[in-house]
């Protein structure tokens, strides 16, 4: 099929849907923002994209207010999904799936759309990564060249395996059967994501999601919905088929709520909190035993030991807590030091986050931002007030700037127990504690002390520890003398609470795909009666 033949599908499709969208097309408002320190405009769309088009709510007037979290002022209004949309949206991507994606279209042709989508976002990065800046405060720089150009690389390594998907030939009896398998695209896959990484996990989500056949109805956190629907526009003008990818900015408790709960979504995935990701799982076991995937909470543990590079492990701790301005669900927000390189080793990393600039994102020197809402700066803030009240000692941070937004600075904790809530529960903030160990085997107890299992870490020049430790460490990722740093191809997820299924690499393919054995009897005659 050409280029040519698609798009004549899409406008078949297109047709067919008319009904729906020409009914609630009224002309969509348009939001049009000023990019901080220049006189550059982003408009973006605020409607809700289904079949390719932003057109209202069918049943609600509900806006969804985006803040920027630097100013604490709105930057605009979008549309607010209700259950009834969401079924619209569901609709749309299931027509998609049985007539325009799905097996109806090669994996070559599947590849061509996401390369070109992915050369799409790359042509618009700085814009993006503004976009980005202002709706969820991060730095433009860090959005740009680390969060965006990662999703540019995610989706070109998942365009690369769209052509790909084999199953096996399987020897029954060579002489009058054979068996061979088939892996199916799953269907139409509800997929909600965060906050803190925007962008990011759109990309995660998105890439292995079309590249193997599923359509998508895509609800971005209600708190960051812009770069959602800015990317919604390269969808379309990438050129695949209206219902292939929906976007339907909602309120976690109706929307995502609507997606877990829908008969006829197959597949739902959620980046998010364990609380909610709970919430998911009863859901789709309650109604038509959907596939979830789940990427939860954590509180990682990060370890270093006598014999590593304490300069580097300084930064690479640094970076493990304070990256994001600490919001990130790896973060090693419990740093455990061998007692007898403590002191210096805490010199050093004092250094490093007293260098760590937090700022305006459109500060080119920012390294963070704010955290990204008022409900997060008093959680995160909370926190800190715990940790004083338990008895933990602030050796770094832990006050309030005068100015407005929601500015959170590098805070570290030390002389901390093992029951305070600082150590126990997930902050998501630039708060970390440290504590100390004696032994390796305390180091490892002490590591795998939590309900979580996302992620640890872990540095060490002895070769052989390095293998013990990170054999024993209960977590989904183990980083060795690194921290924080993923990689498209290698596969991330979760341990314990934090987590069922994995993203990323080729077992992201897994769970977008269903495993068809078909068996093919070419020889053998069944008598009967048997």
């Amino acid at each position: 099929m050409n280029d040519q033949m698609l798009l004549s599908k899409s406008r078949a499709f297109g047709s067919l849907s008319s009904s729906i969208s020409t009914a609630r097309r009224n002309t969509m408002a348009q939001a049009i923002l000023s990019v901080p320190r220049s006189d550059r405009k982003i408009v973006v769309n605020t409607g809700l994209f289904i079949n390719n088009e932003f057109v209202k709510s069918v049943d609600s007037q509900d806006l969804i207010q985006a803040i920027n979290p630097a100013t604490e002022d709105v930057l605009c209004s979008v549309s607010a999904a209700s259950a009834k949309d969401i079924d619209v949206a569901v609709s749309a991507a299931r027509k998609a799936f049985q007539t325009t994606w799905g097996k109806n279209v090669t994996g070559f042709e599947r590849s061509k759309l996401i390369n070109r989508l992915a050369d799409l976002i790359e042509r618009d990065q700085q814009e993006l990564a503004e976009l980005e800046s202002l709706n969820n405060g991060k730095p433009v720089r860090i959005a740009r060249d680390y969060d965006i150009g990662d999703t540019i690389q995610c989706l070109r390594y998942y365009a690369g395996w769209a052509d790909k998907i084999v199953g096996q030939l399987i020897e029954v009896d060579n002489k009058t059967k054979v068996a061979f398998t088939r892996h199916d695209p799953i269907g139409v896959c509800g997929q909600i994501i965060p906050w803190n990484y925007p962008i990011g996990m759109w990309g995660w989500k998105v890439g292995p999601a079309l590249a193997t056949g599923c359509t998508i109805v895509m609800k971005p956190s209600e708190i960051t919905p812009l770069t959602a629907l800015k990317l919604s526009e390269l969808v379309k003008e990438a050129g695949f088929p209206p219902g292939v990818v929906n976007t339907v900015p909602s309120l976690g408790h109706i929307g995502g709520a609507a997606l877990a709960v829908h008969s006829d979504v197959d597949k739902v995935a959620f980046t998010g909190s364990t609380v909610t990701g709970r919430k998911i799982m009863e859901s789709a076991a309650k109604s038509n035993l959907k596939k979830v995937s789940l990427e939860l909470g954590g509180k990682s543990p990060h370890l270093i030991f006598e014999s590593a590079d304490l300069e580097q492990a300084a930064n690479w701790a640094a970076l493990g807590i304070f990256y994001n301005t600490g919001q990130d669900c790896t973060a090693g927000s419990r740093l455990y030091v061998q007692e007898s390189i403590y002191d210096k080793f805490m010199t050093i990393l004092m250094q490093k986050a007293k260098e760590l600039v937090i700022a305006d994102g459109f500060d080119e020197n920012a390294a963070g931002g704010p955290v990204v809402s008022k409900t997060q700066f008093d959680r995160v803030w909370g926190y800190i007030s715990s940790g004083i009240s338990d008895g933990a000692k602030v050796v770094l941070g832990g006050e309030k700037r005068p100015a407005k937004g929601y500015w959170v600075d590098a805070t570290i904790f030390t002389d901390i127990k093992p029951d305070m809530k600082i150590v126990r529960e997930e902050i998501f903030g630039p708060v970390l504690a440290v504590g100390t160990f004696k032994t390796e085997q305390d180091a490892v107890n002490l590591a795998n002390d939590t309900t979580y299992g996302l992620g640890a870490g872990l540095h060490s020049n002895d070769a052989n520890q390095c293998m013990r430790v990170s054999s024993a460490l209960e977590a989904g990722t183990v980083w060795i003398n690194q921290y924080n740093l993923l990689n498209n191809n290698v596969p991330f997820g979760g341990k314990k609470q934090s987590g069922i299924g994995r993203e990323l690499g080729s077992y992201a393919l897994e769970e977008y795909t269903s495993v068809k054995a078909v068996h093919w009897n070419f020889g053998e005659k069944l008598d009967w009666p048997f």
